[in-house]
């Protein structure tokens, strides 16, 4: 089976400038608030409106910021229940069969993995009874072989990509620390 071309999927930014601290500031309060206007978006990283507009419009160019879009309560639109779905295929994971999954509004996110499975499916249902109809669909497709369903019972973080990035990843010690010093506690009561 000749295999399938995933250059569409990460493209690479040849040529073009790097993010820089501004435009990490810049991406930071979009992501905050996508609906803020380029005079309060200037106010809040310094630069001059006509300014952050340009870099918005070369972040857009660049691919940087892919899109605008809001962010919906599942709960407020009938579909409480999130799960995880591992999928295991016969063969690579990725088939025109299993990707037909994407026109069902209760499939969010679907990503080839390594591990133990080899698709990754995140979906948001209405009920038990929907899960079971969505993996009833996917068992219908002749490269399933097997799926591990994990359904949530509490989101302690649930985010877009964040424009940050950790430079100083904390010491074990540290991490161990905070785990048996005054603030266990907190760490407890959440």
């Amino acid at each position: 089976m000749p295999r399938e071309k995933t250059d569409d999927i990460r493209r690479k930014r040849v040529g073009l400038r790097p993010v820089d601290d501004m435009d990490r500031k810049i991406l930071g309060e979009l992501i905050d608030d996508a609906d803020i206007s380029y005079a309060r978006l200037s106010e809040k990283v310094g630069l001059s409106p006509p300014a952050v507009h340009e870099r918005v419009k070369r972040l857009r160019e660049a691919g940087t910021l892919v899109k605008s879009s809001a962010i919906v309560d599942g709960a407020a639109v009938g579909k409480p229940l999130l799960a995880f779905v591992h999928v295991d295929t016969s063969g690579w994971g990725k088939s025109a069969q299993l990707m037909q999954i994407t026109k069902h509004p209760e499939v969010e996110e679907i990503h080839s993995v390594s591990g133990d499975t080899c698709m990754m499916l995140k979906v948001r249902t209405r009920d038990t009874q929907d899960l079971e109809s969505l993996l009833a669909y996917l068992y219908a497709i002749p490269t399933v072989t097997a799926t591990r369903t994990y359904v949530v019972l509490s989101t302690y973080l649930e985010q877009t990509v964040q424009a940050g990035i950790t430079q100083d990843w904390p010491e074990p010690d540290a991490i161990t620390q905070l785990q048996t010093g005054p603030d266990r506690q907190m760490i407890k009561q959440m």
